[in-house]
C-alpha cells in the first residue's frame, strides 16, 4: 500500500472529525447558554442542589431569560419570559407525562406501564371529585374536623406555628380524603408517621432525581410508608361497607385495580404526598403574613366576627355562602401561595422547540419556576410585598387566577386538587381566627431563597374572652 492510499483514510476520517465537532459546536450555537459544571454526569448538581431558587435567577440574569442547566445526567432548560412560558404550556413538542414518569418511579415505584395506562384516567376522576362543582361536600366535614383538633389544644398556649398547622390539616385531611382514624390511632403513631412523612417530603425533591443508595433515611421512610400502606390497604377498601361514603382514596384505588392490584399502595404513598406537603407550609405562610400585619389581621377578625358573630367558643358551621363573604382570606391565601410557590412545572421536549432565539432539542427537560416567575414585575407590581389586594383584579367567582399565576401548574394537567386545598386552608384559618385570639412572638423570618420555611416563629394563642 503506497504512502498516499494510507493517507487518505486517515485525512478522511481526521476531516470528519473535525466536520462533526464543528457542526456540533455550530448546533450549540442555537440552543441556549448551557451552565455544565466540570464533574461527568454531575455537571452542576452540586451548586445546584445547594441553593436551587437562588441558582435559578443568577442564572437568568447572568444568561438571559432561557438558559440551560446540565446536572445528574439530564439537560433541564429554563424558561422565564412569556414566550418561553407558551411553548411550555401550549406546544404540542412537550410532553407531562414523560416529564414525571421517571421521578414518580423513584418516589413510588410506579412502573412506566402502569403509569401511563392509569394517569390521565386518575387525573379525570380527582378533577370531577375535587373540581368546582363537588368542594362544597367537603366543606362540612373539613369543619368538623377542625374543631376536633382545636379542642384537643385548650384555650391557651404557645406553640411552634409551622407544627400547629400541621397538627390541624394532617389529621383533617386524613380522615376527609383517606379514611377516618387512619394511621392516627394513637401519640405514638402519630409521632412515628410524622417523623417518617417528614423525611419522605422533605427529601422528595432529591429522591425524585438522586439513586436511592444516596438517601438512606429517605429510603427508609419511603418504605416505612408503602408498607403502612400495604398493611391499611384491606380496611381502606372495605371502610365504604360501614355506612360511610367512598372516601377519594377509595375511588382512586377502585380505579388502580382496574389495571393491577400490585400497586394500590403505591398510589396511597403519591396521593398521601400530594395532598399534605403543599397545603400546611402555604398554611403556615398565610397564618404568618397576616400576623404580621397588624391592621390586615384586625380586619379579618372584624370580618369573621360579622358573619359568625362574637368570636368564642361556639362550634359554629361554615356555609359556601359565608366563604364568599370572607374572600380577603381567600386573597391572603393566595397571595402567600404566589411568594411561597414550591417546586417547578416541568414538560420533555419531544421535538425540537423555538424559543426566542434559541432552539432547545428533544430530550431536554422544559421547566418554569413559578417562584420567580411570580416575582417578575412586569407580571405582579411590587413582588416582594405581601399585597392581598392585588387579587381584586382575578375572576374567583369564576375560578380564573391572575395571568402569569402558576403554583397550580398550567395546561392540561393542572393540580385536581387545587380547589380542595384552598377551602381546607380557608376554613383552617377561619377556626383558628375566630376561636384564638393569636399572635406572632418572633418577628416573621426572612424570606429565604432555597428553603421552603426560611425558619418557622413560634405563635401564642389563647381564647378571646
Amino acid at each position: 500500500m503506497g504512502i498516499m492510499e494510507l493517507f487518505s483514510p486517515i485525512a478522511i476520517a481526521v476531516l470528519g472529525s473535525c466536520v462533526l465537532f464543528l457542526f456540533s459546536r455550530w448546533k450549540n450555537l442555537r440552543g441556549p447558554p448551557c451552565i455544565q459544571g466540570w464533574i461527568p454526569w454531575i455537571g452542576a448538581g452540586f451548586e445546584f442542589g445547594k441553593a436551587p431558587l437562588e441558582f435559578i435567577e443568577k442564572a437568568r440574569i447572568k444568561y438571559g431569560p432561557v438558559f440551560t442547566v446540565f446536572a445528574v445526567g439530564k439537560r433541564m432548560t429554563f424558561v422565564t419570559e412569556e414566550e418561553g412560558i407558551n411553548v411550555l404550556l401550549k406546544s404540542k413538542h412537550v410532553d407531562f407525562e414523560l416529564a414525571v414518569q421517571r421521578p414518580l418511579y423513584h418516589t413510588a415505584w410506579i412502573p412506566k406501564n402502569i403509569f401511563f395506562a392509569l394517569h390521565e384516567k386518575l387525573y379525570v376522576l380527582m378533577k370531577g371529585k375535587m373540581g368546582t362543582f363537588n368542594t362544597h361536600h367537603f366543606t362540612g366535614q373539613l369543619t368538623e374536623e377542625f374543631h376536633d383538633q382545636l379542642e384537643g389544644l385548650g384555650t391557651h398556649g404557645t406553640m411552634d406555628l409551622n407544627d400547629f398547622v400541621r397538627y390541624l390539616l394532617y389529621p383533617a385531611t386524613l380522615n376527609t380524603l383517606f379514611m377516618k382514624g387512619l394511621f392516627l390511632t394513637d401519640k405514638r403513631k402519630i409521632k412515628e408517621f410524622y417523623q417518617h412523612f417528614k423525611t419522605y417530603d422533605e427529601g422528595f425533591e432529591y429522591g425524585s432525581q438522586l439513586p436511592e443508595w444516596l438517601l438512606r433515611n429517605w429510603s427508609k421512610s419511603k418504605r416505612w410508608l408503602l408498607a403502612l400502606f400495604e398493611k391499611n390497604i384491606g380496611d381502606i377498601k372495605t371502610h365504604g361497607s360501614a355506612g360511610h361514603s367512598e372516601t377519594l382514596l377509595q375511588a382512586v384505588l377502585g380505579m388502580v385495580e382496574t389495571e393491577t392490584r400490585l400497586h394500590s399502595p403505591n398510589y396511597g404513598l403519591v396521593m398521601l404526598w400530594a395532598s399534605l406537603a403543599n397545603a400546611a407550609p402555604i398554611a403556615f405562610w398565610t397564618l404568618a403574613y397576616i400576623l404580621s400585619h397588624p391592621d390586615l389581621h384586625r380586619t379579618i377578625v372584624e370580618s369573621i366576627s360579622s358573619v359568625f358573630g362574637t368570636a368564642g367558643k361556639d362550634k359554629i358551621q361554615v356555609s359556601e355562602n359565608d366563604l364568599k363573604k370572607l374572600l380577603l382570606i381567600k386573597w391572603c391565601i393566595l397571595e402567600s401561595i404566589r411568594l411561597r410557590a414550591p417546586g417547578v412545572i416541568t414538560r420533555k421536549v419531544v421535538k425540537p422547540v423555538k424559543i426566542l432565539n434559541h432552539t432547545v432539542p428533544s430530550g431536554d427537560l422544559l421547566m418554569l419556576s413559578p417562584f420567580w416567575l411570580h416575582r417578575n414585575p412586569k407580571y405582579f407590581p411590587e413582588p416582594e410585598s405581601f399585597k392581598p389586594e392585588r387579587w381584586k383584579e382575578a375572576n374567583l367567582d369564576k375560578y380564573i387566577f391572575l395571568d402569569y399565576f402558576m403554583a397550580f401548574g398550567g395546561g392540561k394537567f393542572q393540580c385536581p386538587g387545587r380547589w380542595f386545598a384552598l377551602l381546607e386552608i380557608q376554613l383552617c384559618i377561619i377556626l383558628v381566627l375566630y376561636k384564638y385570639e393569636c399572635s406572632l412572638l418572633d418577628p416573621l423570618p426572612k424570606q429565604a431563597k432555597f428553603s421552603s420555611f426560611g425558619g418557622c416563629p413560634p405563635a401564642s394563642r389563647e381564647m378571646p374572652n
